[in-house]
Formats: C-alpha cells, structure tokens, sequence
C-alpha cells in the first residue's frame, strides 16, 4: 500500500516497532536519577552496543599499554528501560544516547558525548592511538568521522528494516542493503593495501570501524551476515579477525553487556580485577 504523508506529521507512539517505548520526537529527561560515581577519575554511562563498544576498547587498549590513568568504572545504561532519559544521564548528553563520559579529573567535571568524541578526547588525553604526524593524523580522522556518518545507514537504516521494524518492507531493506554493501566495499579496497584502516598503524579508527563493520562480517549484527554475503569482503573479514583476536578487545566487548553468553558479560566495571580468571585464561596475552 502506498503511503501518502499527512501535512503535518504527528507521533503515533505504537508505531515503532521493537524500539517505540524508547523513541520520541522531544528531548530532555524524563524522570530524576543521578548519575552514580566511582572511585576513578574516568566515568563511563554506556552500554555494550557497537558505540558503547568503540570507548571500552579504546579504554581497555590503553590499559593494556600500561596508562594507569586510564582506568575507569563502567556503569550499565539500559536503554530499553529509559535509563538515558534520567536527569543525570542528561546532563551528561543532551542527545540522550550511549555512550557518555566524564572525567573527574578536571574542574570543573569535563562532560563528553558521541562515541567518536570520546575517542578522539582519550586518545589525545593519553597520547595513543591517534597520530601526531599531520598527513597521518588527518587520514586517521578521516576514517573516523566516515564511519560515524556512515554507521546510521548500517544501524538505523538496514539494521532497524531488517531486524527491527514491525514489518518487513522491500525498498527499504534493498536500499540501506545496497548502501551497506558498498560502505563494505569501500572498506575492502582500503583493507587491500593497508593493513588496519589509516594505514600501518592500529588506531581509533580501526575501533570505531570494527565496532560495527568487523561485528558484522564476523556475524554478530542483526543475523544478515548470510543476506550480505559478507564473506565475499575477504580484506574486512581477515582485518575483523585480527582485531577481534586482541585481548583488550575482548575485554572491551564484555563491558556493559547484559545479554548472550553469560562468560562474555560484564554488567558493571570498576576495576581490571573485574574480569575473573576464567575469562583472563579465554583472553589470553596481548599480542606483540
């Protein structure tokens, strides 16, 4: 049936699909709840999708360097219950969406939203992962900040029509399919003379990428690895492999994670020693 819009569009609160509890055309809190507050300098309000995952494992990679002031408490924001529209979670992001940030150690509190935002804050903070030559720097941005306008398409749009919405529709899964199908192929012909996305080097940019396009070719989004034929991506699956083979990544996809197999979840963080033993001998070494 073809849908004709009405002149002034109004919220039809049930028509959201699996999501319409927590979707709504205004902004601002709904209720009041104060942001809870550990013992480090670092505090993070955030959950274990693909952009709460991108700020673990940059946190987690940098631990692994040895940065002890990176060390931060994770607190669990479950989305599906409304916690990113409490006050205080507000306050840490008017846009009331994981992942949120803030660092203590300044004064006043430095207050640090969007998930490439806070990449690029801790990694300049710490001096790690992002480069400081200027062709090397900006390639490393350039990717960065391809994906996050890129990730809508993959989340919002295929994911949401494929996955989510209450009906499956044609046009829109074929047109964010196609749309995520070249945003793959554009990460193979890079993947194919680099070996991680800026080039040489591991960066930010190869986390917030893996986050969602390595998940997804190694089959953890939305069941559609078959429908994609993301196989055929060989370059993104070989550098998916690799990232995902690394223990502060692993670690990093743990945090915040309230669902799946219950070895691979870790509610809350507020210390290394949080990971037990079983997982560490999982994780292994971090590799040279």
């Amino acid at each position: 049936m073809t849908y004709t819009p009405p002149k002034v569009w109004t919220w039809d609160q049930e028509n959201g699909g699996q999501f319409a509890s927590i979707n709504r055309p205004i902004a601002g809190a709904t209720h009041d709840k104060h942001l809870q507050v550990g013992k480090h300098p670092l505090q993070l309000y955030s959950l274990a999708t693909p952009n709460g995952v991108k700020v673990t494992v940059l946190l987690e990679e940098l631990l692994a360097l040895g940065v002890k002031d990176a060390e931060y408490d994770a607190w669990l924001i479950n989305i599906g219950e409304g916690d990113q529209f409490g006050s205080g979670f507000v306050d840490a992001n008017p846009n009331s969406k994981i992942p949120a940030l803030m660092d203590h150690s300044v004064t006043p509190p430095q207050r640090v939203f969007e998930s490439g935002a806070i990449l690029l804050y801790l990694a300049e903070k710490f001096g790690h992962f992002v480069p400081t030559d200027l062709a090397a720097r900006t390639e490393c941005l350039s990717w960065l900040f391809w994906q996050m306008g890129s990730a809508p398409y993959l989340g919002g749009g295929f994911g949401h029509f494929y996955a989510y919405a209450p009906e499956s529709f044609e046009y829109p899964i074929n047109r964010f399919a196609m749309e995520t199908k070249r945003q793959l192929d554009v990460l193979d012909r890079q993947l194919a003379d680099h070996p991680f996305i800026a080039g040489a080097n591991y960066t930010i940019a190869d986390m917030a990428i893996w986050a969602w396009y390595g998940q997804l070719v190694l089959g953890r989004q939305y069941g559609a690895a078959e429908f994609l034929d993301v196989a055929s991506y060989k370059n993104v699956v070989a550098w998916a492999e690799k990232i995902d083979a690394r223990p502060a990544v692993q670690r990093g996809r743990m945090v915040n994670k309230g669902v799946g197999d219950p070895a691979m979840q870790l509610r809350e963080r507020h210390d290394a020693g949080d990971f037990d033993t079983q997982t560490q001998d999982k994780i292994g070494d971090t590799p040279s």
